[in-house]
């Protein structure tokens, strides 16, 4: 490949980027592994299965609110000091849920300080390693990035079995987090943007590429992107849908001791989390063939029959064929929202329109995880939250059907023959 600009770094450079992000992306996962962690705070502390709840939502929320701030931090000072600061914060967040082992420092340290961790480390990479690509190529580009998060269980979910089995809750906490500390700085070093006149690797689209035709060819400011009715139908859509991901989640080891009296659900745990990587790759290359929108009424499909099917998943086969089908949909949303950001509002400002767009994931933690919290601790069973999460799917796929690229994505050219 020709190179416009003698000093262009090379391809290794730019999957550099893209795998360092994979690489923080998989120690920021510890989210996807806190019903292990929830499960014994019941078990061996005595907590309800509301207030284990508790320190997983506020991560959530936290994680979702600090996108925000931390992208514009992404877009104006670069996505390697970002990084670092989540790396601190995951550690210290970490370190003080495993001193103080008490709701209200777990709630503190987990809830907060690593929820802070995850907005930041998560902010940084995927607006990074796209810029490296052309734009045909982000579906897969930010698929792989956000793989890492949702790959994290299959071994953080049995790292943390393994020591709350040999060291405890408190040392569980602790050790995790210098793991977390240390390989989220050293990976944040390896960020960066591309240099100006950099020509991104990718080569040309098909000429019947999709998502290549969606791309915007106007950088929507914030408040721009806030003036348009496709920025509240994608919040929408993200929360409807993120929200039955993020129930089983949360959930999954109790899932699997109510319905199927199994007390190894960190195994379906690190299932699901195989799924979510999978989904997350498999829908960003789908996305970039089929369209952005036209992938997710597919995906919002599946999980939606998946939900209405979830009670009746009561052996280890139906719950591995469940924990499957909920990480591949709940996964497939972690790359469409951030593609479908970026081409409907372009790459400039990036890192703080996602992040806006981001806060509808984190209103899904709040949809999610508690209503099922509250329908266990009324009930002793998950039914009435698997309901209502496939209502709000087949609304989110409704809404798929009336989301298109605001006016300005559209090419001058073709504006001025409409």
């Amino acid at each position: 490949m020709a190179q416009v600009n003698p000093n262009q770094p090379s391809l290794a450079r730019a999957w550099s980027v893209t795998l360092a992000g994979m690489g923080i992306n998989l120690c920021l996962g510890v989210l996807y592994s806190w019903s292990v962690f929830a499960a014994a705070l019941i078990d061996k502390l005595g907590w309800t299965k509301t207030q284990s709840q508790f320190p997983y939502t506020l991560a959530c929320v936290v994680f979702a609110l600090c996108m925000v701030p931390a992208g514009r931090m992404v877009d104006r000072y670069g996505p390697r000091l970002v990084a670092t600061i989540g790396g601190i914060l995951a550690g210290a967040g970490m370190f003080l849920s495993g001193a103080t082992l008490s709701l209200t420092g777990i709630t503190i340290g987990f809830g907060l300080l690593a929820g802070a961790a995850m907005g930041f480390g998560y902010s940084a990479p995927t607006p990074a390693a796209v810029k490296w690509f052309q734009p045909h190529k982000k579906g897969l580009i930010a698929g792989l990035v956000v793989a890492g998060y949702g790959l994290a269980s299959v071994y953080i979910a049995p790292l943390t079995k393994y020591f709350l089995a040999n060291y405890g809750i408190a040392k569980a906490f602790i050790y995790e987090g210098i793991i977390f500390l240390v390989a989220i700085i050293v990976l944040a070093q390896v960020l960066a943007f591309p240099p100006a006149g950099y020509v991104p690797y990718g080569g040309p689209p098909p000429a019947t590429r999709a998502a290549a035709a969606a791309s915007s060819k106007y950088d929507f400011t914030p408040a721009e992107m806030l003036g348009t009715a496709q920025f509240y139908l994608l919040w929408l859509m993200f929360c409807f849908a993120a929200s039955a991901g993020l129930m089983i989640i949360g959930h999954l080891a109790k899932i699997a001791q109510i319905q199927a009296g199994i007390q190894w659900g960190f195994v379906f745990v690190a299932i699901l989390a195989v799924a979510n990587a999978g989904g997350r790759v498999l829908a960003g290359w789908l996305s970039d063939r089929l369209g952005r929108t036209n992938t997710m009424l597919l995906v919002f499909a599946i999980q939606a029959a998946n939900m209405l099917l979830f009670a009746s998943y009561r052996d280890a086969v139906t719950l591995t064929i469940g924990s499957i089908l909920t990480g591949i949909a709940y996964g497939a949303n972690l790359s469409l929202f951030p593609s479908t950001t970026f081409d409907f509002f372009g790459l400039k400002n990036a890192g703080i329109n996602y992040g806006l767009v981001f806060t509808g994931w984190g209103a899904a933690s709040l949809l999610g995880p508690i209503i099922a919290g509250r329908a266990a601790d009324l009930t002793g069973g998950y039914n009435a939250a698997y309901l209502i999460s496939a209502a709000l799917l087949v609304v989110a796929a409704i809404l798929s059907f009336i989301t298109k690229p605001p006016v300005k994505a559209v090419p001058e050219s073709e504006t001025v023959k409409a």
